[in-house]
């Protein structure tokens, strides 16, 4: 009898401690962007690094410019200039490397990749990270294209600068483009201007992998909003922002409205719930939750990948919002929509 006691025990006991297989390698992105799923997964199944994995994978929507919101070409600012923001993020180091406003190059998570192993320092900005780049072999080219050049004129032109993201300045920005100057608070308090998240301005690719060593990477890049104010830079290339990874937990990837995104670290906070054991649904829920509550009229999203493979995402302020998958068990990519 005490046997059997000791064996049912065992039993009991036994079923708690059986782990369930990593499903790693996995690579998940934001929005629909396969091509750069592709490219990411192609990298990992052959035993590549996930922050290989990251960099090619974003590389693809750069080069490809991906629904004009990611690389060249896309997004030019008031100026009508289009410059890159990017992030990469080694979870197994906790190292980052992000550029911010970069101009003139085109290949943003590749020079971000180079600030992460080249520099001591994590952000690079503006025109010195240009310098930075050339410095690290890149090519200096205009990120500038007819299509862009196009879309600034009728924006200019035609539309009289509307909209942007001026407030509290004079002449009126609602009516007139600039150059404006400083008020008083008081004399115009004009709403925060909200950016429309679509699929023509959602503002980035967001990356997130874990290759199988276990070792999880992020990434992010962008080519910023839509006629932005020169020099803005927005969530994508900010750690726990834009993007964040860590071994212990996994990581995460946010997109949508940066501004306010960015005040609220969403991938930071969606990790931090993993750790504390909800599950990558949960946590990108409770990111964007967290937002909602002081911004309801916030559009964004944010994925979640657990070191193990365990993936999710929640989204706020749009119909629905897709993003893709990839993990060996799938012979293809696979595109999965949630609701809003």
């Amino acid at each position: 009898m005490f046997k059997l006691l000791i064996l049912l025990l065992y039993l009991g006991l036994n079923r708690y401690l059986v782990v369930s297989e990593p499903n790693i390698p996995v690579v998940i992105t934001t929005w629909w962007f396969s091509n750069s799923t592709v490219k990411a997964w192609e990298v990992l199944k052959e035993g590549g690094s996930a922050l290989d994995a990251i960099e090619q994978g974003a590389s693809v929507c750069e080069v490809q410019q991906c629904d004009g919101t990611v690389g060249y070409g896309g997004s030019p600012d008031e100026n009508s200039e289009t410059t890159l923001d990017a992030l990469i993020m080694d979870g197994k180091t906790m190292n980052v490397g992000a550029v911010g406003a970069l101009r003139r190059i085109k290949s943003a998570i590749s020079v971000a990749r180079h600030v992460l192993e080249h520099t001591k320092h994590s952000f690079l900005a503006g025109e010195l990270a240009t310098q930075f780049a050339v410095q690290m072999g890149f090519k200096e080219e205009s990120l500038s294209t007819s299509e862009s050049k196009q879309l600034w004129l009728k924006w200019h032109n035609q539309n009289h600068c509307q909209p942007n993201f001026w407030t509290s300045v004079k002449p009126d920005p609602s009516k007139y483009c600039g150059p404006y100057h400083q008020i008083k608070k008081n004399e115009d308090m004009r709403p925060e201007v909200q950016m429309i998240v679509d699929k023509y301005n959602h503002d980035t690719i967001g990356m997130v992998a874990v290759d199988s060593n276990g070792d999880v990477a992020a990434g992010t890049s962008t080519n910023g909003a839509k006629y932005k104010i020169p020099g803005r830079v927005g969530d994508s290339p900010i750690p726990g922002a834009g993007a964040y990874a860590d071994n212990e937990v996994g990581g995460a990837a946010a997109t949508g409205d940066g501004d306010i995104m960015l005040r609220f670290l969403p991938s930071f906070l969606a990790v931090e719930e993993m750790r504390r054991g909800a599950s990558p649904t949960e946590a990108a829920q409770t990111a964007v939750k967290r937002i909602a509550a002081h911004y309801p009229d916030f559009m964004g999203a944010v994925i979640a990948l657990t070191k193990t493979g365990q993936y999710g995402a929640a989204c706020h302020g749009i119909p629905s919002f897709p993003y893709v998958i990839q993990d060996k068990t799938r012979n293809i990519f696979e595109v999965i929509t949630i609701k809003c």
